[in-house]
Formats: C-alpha cells, structure tokens, sequence
C-alpha cells in the first residue's frame, strides 16, 4: 500500500515530542512537508527531522498538490478555521483535540468538511490503543455488570505564562485541554450521550483559565465523576464500576510507547492484570487514517463524535455561570 503524504501545519512541541519518531517508521505514512509562519523555523524543523519540503506560512503548505493530508496541532482556537481551509484546498485532516471553541464551530467544520468531500477526524489517538479496545469489549460484553459509573482523575502542573494552555484567548485552561479527554472516554466506554451536566470551576487570577475543575455528567442510568487540574501533582487514572466489577485503567491516556500497559479487572472470580503493548497510539492513530483514506473507508473516529464532545464543553462552560444542571 502506498503510504499517504502528510504535511504538518505548525512545528509543535507535540509534534515533535510524540508524532513524529512514530509517524517516521510508519510504513503508512511520509510527512512531506512541515511549515511555519516563519520560514527559517519551518526549514530548521524540516533538517531535523529529514522532511523534504518546509513552508513559510500554512496557505503554501495547502497549495501543495503533493500533500494529500494534513495534521493540525496549532493552538485549539486556530483549529476551525485551518480545518475549513484544508477542506478548500481538497486535503483530508487529522486535527488536535479539542476541536474548535464552541459547538457552533465545530458543527461549521464538520459540515463544511462534509461538502468539501474530504476525511475527518478528531484526534483522540487513545481509543485506538489496544487496552482501551479491550477495555470496551469487556464491557460491552457485561462481564463486569451494568456500568454504574465512569471515574477520571486527569491532572498536570503547568504555571509557564508563555505556554498556549495559559492563555485564554488560545482556547487554553483545564477543560478544553484534559477535560475533553474524560469526557470523551465516559462517552466511548457508556457508547451514548450524557443529556446534562454539571461543573465546579476555580480560575487562576492572572491567568483567567480554570485550573481546576470537578464534574459530573448525567447519563441516565450511569454517571461520570471527573476531576482536572494544571497546577496539581501530575497523576492520571480511570476507574469503571459495574453491578458486577471494576476496571482499573492506571495510565489511561498518555501512554508509553515503549512499555506494556496494564489494565485491572475486578469481579467476583477475583482479580486479573491484562498487559498490553509496548504500542504507539500516535502510529496506531496516523495509521488507522492513512489505511482509512487508501482503502476508502471511513476513519476510525467519525467527525459527528467531536461536535458530541464540545457540545459536553459547552454545557459544563455554562454550568459555571448559571451554578446549574446544563442541558447537553
């Protein structure tokens, strides 16, 4: 199979830390060109990492006829306006999480994507992995009861002013950057739609974002309890409870890629460790898409599931203001 020919829109530290080194020995995937809105960056970035194009400004990156798609790891409030400019350019995007500002957004990107002819997909490359795939069939399957409830804790410390996830103004603060997470795992392991939700907020007060964040999200017959945090002790961890056990999800989200993960399964029959990996979700994720786009088939993640996503965001955003239950 011939390997899909990428281009980078933004030289990440993300990109680099993360997608690159996977994206490299995929047998899938080419990066074929990165840019900047700073040339000399873009074509330092492209020595260092052996890619043979670099651009000054994303606009020539899409004028490139070679590209046939693109990854968007740019600053969260720039993501639907460079989502709808690739669709213009016929180029099929894989764009960071969260994916817009607002629901309205996200359903302008994911409408115009659709007229545009062109794949789209959200990047949450930790469902791809294959605890979590694993983790979904053993509920799926009832073998740890009807869920009850879905728990994520999610937490880091960052107080750098400079950083993207300090200011406001780029999308950043606890919720749309790690909280989108918890959300999107309630949702992926329940396999429905919160109908409300409910949220406590603390806002740093110089930086204007939230920083701590405690929710709860209304399923009906279930609920998810998550708590986020950027200036805590760094710590991360999901645990689901069934009528009939639990799961224990230690490293839910970011994943090594050189060690086995382990999963714990609770039930009456006493408790097992399942290890998976070493995998790289990032490779399993740039894969999944490029195979999608070869083969014609959907991708792994339809668009649909990130206005789902921002819709929860959007009501817990609200929830903070009116100090109630919001309708999702």
């Amino acid at each position: 199979m011939e390997p899909v020919r990428w281009g980078v829109l933004g030289v990440s530290a993300h990109f680099r830390l993360r997608v690159f080194v996977p994206t490299r020995d995929s047998e899938l995937v080419r990066i074929h060109g990165i840019a900047s809105r700073s040339k000399e960056k873009a074509e330092t970035a492209a020595r260092e990492f052996g890619i043979p194009n670099a651009y000054g400004s994303y606009d020539a990156l899409l004028k490139d006829e070679d590209i046939e798609a693109v990854f968007i790891p740019l600053p969260n409030h720039m993501h639907v306006e460079w989502v709808k400019k690739a669709a213009d350019r016929g180029k099929h995007i894989l764009c960071e999480k969260p994916f817009g500002m607002n629901a309205q957004e996200v359903k302008e990107a994911v409408e115009h994507a659709e007229k545009k002819k062109v794949m789209l997909m959200e990047a949450f490359m930790y469902k791809l992995h294959p605890q979590w795939r694993r983790v979904r069939d053993i509920v799926s399957t009832g073998e740890i009861g009807r869920i009850l409830s879905v728990n994520t804790i999610f937490a880091y410390d960052l107080t750098d002013p400079g950083n993207i996830r300090n200011v406001l103004a780029m999308g950043g603060g606890a919720l749309r950057d790690i909280g989108c997470y918890a959300i999107n795992c309630a949702r992926f392991v329940l396999g429905k739609e919160p109908a409300r939700a409910f949220g406590l907020f603390n806002r740093d007060p110089g930086f204007g974002t939230d920083i701590l964040g405690s929710c709860i999200l209304d399923f009906g017959d279930a609920h998810s309890e998550f708590t986020i945090g950027m200036q805590n002790h760094p710590f991360q961890r999901v645990d689901i409870y069934g009528t009939g056990g639990r799961i224990v999800v230690r490293n839910p989200f970011n994943i090594f890629p050189d060690v086995a993960t382990r999963v714990s399964v609770i039930t009456y029959v006493g408790k097992r460790d399942l290890f998976f990996g070493p995998a790289d979700q990032y490779r399993i994720e740039f894969d999944s898409f490029s195979r999608a786009l070869r083969e014609g088939k959907p991708v792994p993640t339809p668009p649909e599931d990130a206005l789902n996503n921002q819709k929860v965001i959007d009501a817990l955003f609200r929830c903070e203001k009116s100090g109630k239950w919001e309708t999702v």
